[in-house]
């Protein structure tokens, strides 16, 4: 599955709270957006990649605020019935970290459980729901696996949904001693193996061109022997796609990106 192009068509915006630099929350919008690949998994129309979800957001069910993976999920049949995406039943999701809001949306870089996130997209009926924690995020894997055969939270692992290989490692770089962090040798570790995978889901990912900021051990560790798709997020990226030898990757940071044909 690789990207045959590298700029992403608008499809809508999800409008949410975010936590405001200086204190206090403002309004943004999560473009939704698409991109078109050579190939998908057998029962995929689409795949949904997204990331840094760090806001809330009315929910089309009603209610208050939730945070803002569980609105993007709850949107998903709203969306297929407008003909803007595939049915959640055909449509894979990859996340890729960072799920978690203050409930007011007015704490920069809070932390906290986002166990309710990948049950809203696995309840959503989603193909598969596939992924790696933050260093925001509190998650277990076993509550994760607990959701579906083919849910799974990935620290160095490889699964294969719907025929997909899809290898992740959770977490970023830096001193352990801080929840969502490993030293740099074993962050490279955890890479030996996943980064053989067709599609390699990270946090903290490597670095692109100009403007697109990221880890550069992490980028020379993969140089040799790219994944065909290399998705991340932790920084932003403007533009969101880079080329990593003959793959891509897709930064998914504050945005979410639906692969299809």
């Amino acid at each position: 599955m690789r990207l045959i192009d590298t700029t992403p068509a608008d499809l809508t915006t999800l409008r949410y709270r975010r936590a405001r630099t200086g204190g206090g929350t403002e309004s943004a919008g999560l473009p939704v957006q698409r991109l078109a690949v050579d190939a998908l998994p057998p029962g995929c129309d689409g795949i949904l990649i997204t990331g840094d979800l760090q806001g809330v957001a009315a929910s089309p069910r009603g209610g208050g605020d939730v945070l803002l993976g569980i609105a993007l999920a709850d949107w998903l049949p709203g969306w297929a019935d407008a003909g803007l995406l595939p049915p959640p039943e055909r449509l894979g999701v990859l996340l890729a970290g960072d799920l978690y809001s203050a409930p007011e949306a007015d704490v920069r870089g809070a932390s906290g459980d986002v166990t309710d996130v990948w049950l809203a997209f696995a309840a959503a009926g989603c193909r598969f729901v596939v992924g790696v924690a933050g260093n925001h995020d509190v998650v277990d894997a076993a509550d994760v696996a607990a959701f579906g055969p083919e849910v799974a939270l990935l620290d160095g692992a490889v699964v294969r949904p719907a025929g997909l290989t899809v290898g992740g490692v959770s977490g970023v770089i830096g001193n352990p001693s801080r929840p969502g962090r490993r030293t740099e040798p074993e962050f490279l570790r955890q890479l030996t193996g996943a980064d053989a995978a067709d599609v390699l889901i990270l946090h903290e990912g490597p670095a692109g061109g100009t403007g697109q900021p990221g880890n550069g051990a992490v980028r020379a560790r993969l140089a040799n022997r790219p994944p065909a798709l290399t998705v991340c997020g932790h920084v932003h990226w403007n533009d969101p796609v880079a080329a990593l030898g003959d793959g891509h990757i897709l930064n998914v940071d504050a945005r979410a990106v639906v692969l299809g044909r």
